[in-house]
Parts: C-alpha cells; sequence; structure tokens
C-alpha cells in the first residue's frame, strides 16, 4: 500500500515504497511428446519513493523519520545496483557478495535486480533548476541499473510439472475407462432385452396352453 503525505517539497509525497508481485503458472503440453510442463513467473511492479534533502521538505518528527528511512533503504539499492553493475566486466564476479539482506527492500527485489529476471526502470526527474541536484543522481541511480546485465530462461517447475502429467494421466485412463464401460452397458441391455424377449415368449406359450 503506497502512503503519502505532504511536505514543503510535495503535497503528496510518497512516504514509503510500493512493491506488487503478481504470481503466474502457465501449464503446456507438447503436442509430440505429450509431456505437461508448468512455467511460473514473477513480476513485480515498484514504486520507490524518492530521496529527499531535510532542509528542502522542512519535515520535522515522523516526517523526518520517514524519510530518513527512505534515503536509507535508496542507498542500500544503490550500493546492490552498482556491484551488479560491475560483475560483468569481472570474470570472479558472480562469486562476488551482493547485500542484498542490508535492507528489506533489496532482499525482496533481488531476484528482480540480479536473478533469472529482465527488469525495466522508468527514472522520474524534475526539469526546475531548484531540483537539478536531485535529478542528476536520480539518472546516475539509473544510469547504473541500466548496465546490469542478466540472463533470464524460463523458470520450468519440475515437481508441478511431474503433477500435472499425473493428473493429464489420469483424465486419459478415466476417458478410457468411460468408453469401456460403454460396450459392456450395451451388451448388458441386450442380454435383458433378450431375456425379456424370452420371458414373453414363454408366457405366450402358457396362454396358448391354457386356451387349448
Amino acid at each position: 500500500m503506497r502512503i503519502v503525505g505532504a511536505t514543503s517539497m510535495n503535497k503528496q509525497s510518497s512516504r514509503s515504497h510500493a512493491i506488487l508481485t503478481l504470481f503466474i503458472n502457465i501449464k503446456e503440453k507438447d503436442s509430440k511428446s505429450g509431456k505437461m510442463s508448468v512455467k511460473g513467473s514473477e513480476i513485480h511492479i515498484v514504486d520507490l519513493a524518492g530521496s529527499e534533502r531535510a532542509e528542502k521538505t522542512k519535515a520535522t518528527g515522523s516526517r523526518l523519520k520517514e524519510g530518513s528511512n527512505i534515503n536509507k533503504s535508496l542507498t542500500f539499492l544503490g550500493v546492490v545496483i552498482e556491484k551488479l553493475s560491475t560483475l560483468k566486466s569481472s570474470k570472479g564476479g558472480s562469486k562476488e557478495h551482493i547485500p542484498y539482506r542490508n535492507s528489506q527492500l533489496t532482499y525482496l527485489l533481488s531476484q528482480s535486480l540480479g536473478g533469472n529476471s529482465k527488469t525495466i526502470m522508468i527514472a522520474a526527474i524534475s526539469p526546475a533548476e531548484s531540483n537539478f541536484e536531485e535529478t542528476k543522481s536520480t539518472l546516475m541511480f539509473a544510469s547504473r541499473a541500466a548496465a546490469i546485465s542478466n540472463n533470464s530462461k524460463a523458470n520450468v517447475n519440475e515437481e508441478e510439472s511431474m503433477k500435472a502429467k499425473l493428473a493429464s494421466d489420469l483424465e486419459e485412463l478415466k476417458a478410457q475407462l468411460k468408453s469401456l464401460e460403454k460396450p459392456a452397458l450395451n451388451m448388458s441391455k441386450m442380454k435383458k432385452k433378450i431375456d425379456d424377449d424370452d420371458d414373453d415368449e414363454k408366457d405366450q406359450e402358457m396362454i396358448r396352453k391354457k386356451e387349448e
């Protein structure tokens, strides 16, 4: 949930980061092999609160504390992004420790930033001269994020794929069993009809004998 509050710079200033996560699972069946597969994906939509300076926002009390926490989390995020952006230029970079656990924000976004993912960042800047430093900082932040290189591939859940295959096989067996039950049912109906016809003939024979 996004929280807003008034400061001297913005009447609706973001007082927290907001993250919306969507979990998507897709079941597919190969037309040739008949094999079932389940592919999973997570989509993180993130609204980052902007960094701010106390002398500009004139924030005090809880507003000042909120601004401090925002700046702190953005600093940790900047450190993570900077380390990730330099991995591609270092052969042993993949083994370098990335401090995702330094903040809740970087921990939640660890897979989006450096995992099996594709990341898009939209940077909001101000054309006002008074916000030059903030604009410069934002553009540098976005530039480092753009330098991150990830190799994304499909997330195939083997366990879920096996469950899907077993469920599909079970449905096929049920269909086969049902198709086998139909002839047996028809045979039973035919036998009953023959028996009924025989009974009718016997009844008619008995009636004729009585009449004689």
